[in-house]
């Protein structure tokens, strides 16, 4: 996971304390917090910290297949399209055009977590129009490719079945729909509906729509979310023109999720069963099923908070968090569940991928050349210490600290860019 700042346009790097913050040009500041692997790294728990001292928390990305857990005053909320400023009374939450919305799972989710005690949330939340909107066709289809993908190839993608990849594929031909849409002339958004409804039954021969049932719930929904629909590029504009504000940009993904520069297909070759992928929270990874990933993987409490399902976790790919550090340019690095590894002897760290016995340079695009990759590991002591009260740096023990200066000296961040050390068993 790495987190990157921007005040004005300008990179900045953190961790200079209160008195490089003075020093800096007045203007808006933005924090991006973005996944440095597959997305499951822990983002929520460094999001949830810099949340409570955010002006705006924005989510830019993604739908309501993603999600983590926030403990306040011992209570959990889960969240999956709210941003994690929504806790913050004092914070306005904003999900981007980027963002894709299935309008029935947002009203779901709001009202599971007001029966935890969330208020206000309603005043507190802006929509961008620019928005696309999942129906509950997409996510219908989501499952029906699913079992094609199984049928044909004897295996699928992992999807969680939120219509995310349908509802993005309906945007980049087109012919997807979005909160504008649907705010303005109903009879001509009812008339686009039908016709994208159309397009999927004759794809899909099986698939059951029941369009006017819907367009009935969306007609209910267009009033519900009206008073919080904003123009979204003009409220980004003004937030970042206008009186000095803390901007938080949580990516709901991560590097190697992208469609240009991620693992393309990547479940679609079974790449998760892999020993060098990386793990939610500590970097570590989604791996082999193998008695010390069973251990991280109980240690870490490591399953999805929109799936439930259970995360195979392995050891630290630097090959892939150098990539990511490539493509992004991070300067911080934000390393989690450190404490998870306290009880092991020895750790392993991934340092270099071996093509028929030799070295490569490069992280592969190719996903036949990617399951031929043999991995190069350094191996380092254990600390065999509990870290799980330590708040800083000199806290560590002295192993776990070679730990992350061989981490950070690997990836290339430069040394004035610590990293942010959040302890804790938990996902998300």
């Amino acid at each position: 996971m790495a987190s990157s700042r921007a005040s004005n346009g300008r990179a900045t790097q953190p961790g200079a304390g209160t008195k490089r913050a003075r020093d800096e040009p007045a203007g808006s500041r933005v924090t991006v917090v973005l996944g440095a692997q597959w997305g499951d790294e822990g983002k929520g728990k460094v999001v949830d910290l810099l949340a409570t001292e955010s002006d705006i928390v924005c989510r830019c990305q993604g739908g309501n297949n993603a999600g983590h857990t926030v403990v306040v005053d011992g209570k959990e909320y889960d969240f999956h399209l709210f941003p994690s400023g929504i806790i913050n009374p004092k914070a306005i939450s904003f999900i981007g055009n980027g963002v894709v919305i299935h309008l029935p799972g947002l009203f779901e989710e709001a009202e599971k977590n007001e029966k935890k005690g969330l208020k206000d949330w309603e005043k507190r939340l802006i929509i961008s129009d620019r928005a696309h909107i999942v129906f509950d066709f997409h996510q219908a289809v989501d499952g029906l490719q699913e079992v094609q993908r199984q049928v044909q190839e004897g295996k699928n993608i992992g999807t969680t079945k939120k219509g995310i990849g349908p509802t993005y594929s309906s945007k980049a031909a087109r012919t997807g729909l979005r909160i504008c849409d649907l705010l303005s002339d109903f009879d001509e958004f009812s008339s686009r509906f039908k016709n994208l409804a159309h397009q999927y039954k004759s794809m899909f021969p099986t698939l059951e729509i029941d369009t006017e049932g819907q367009l009935r719930k969306l007609k209910g929904y267009a009033e519900k979310i009206r008073p919080m629909v904003r123009d979204g590029v003009y409220f980004m504009y003004e937030a970042l023109h206008g009186s000095p504000k803390k901007i938080l940009i949580e990516g709901a993904n991560a590097a190697l999720l992208d469609i240009d520069f991620g693992n393309y297909q990547w479940f679609k070759d079974k790449l998760r069963g892999h020993i060098w992928g990386i793990c939610p929270g500590s970097g570590i990874s989604l791996g082999s099923g193998s008695e010390t990933g069973e251990l991280l993987q109980s240690r870490g409490h490591e399953w999805g908070v929109t799936t439930g399902r259970k995360r195979r976790c392995g050891w630290l790919d630097l090959v892939i968090l150098r990539y990511a550090h490539m493509i992004n340019g991070f300067t911080a690095l934000a390393l989690t569940k450190l404490d998870i590894l306290d009880v092991l002897d020895e750790i392993k760290i991934g340092v270099a991928y071996k093509l028929a016995g030799k070295r490569i340079p490069y992280f592969p695009a190719n996903q036949e050349i990617l399951q031929k990759v043999e991995v190069e590991y350094e191996t380092m002591p254990g600390w065999k210490t509990d870290t799980a009260a330590a708040r800083k740096w000199e806290d560590l023990p002295p192993k776990a600290q070679n730990y992350i200066r061989f981490v950070e000296n690997h990836v290339g961040v430069p040394g004035k860019s610590p990293f942010l050390v959040l302890q804790g068993g938990w996902g998300g």
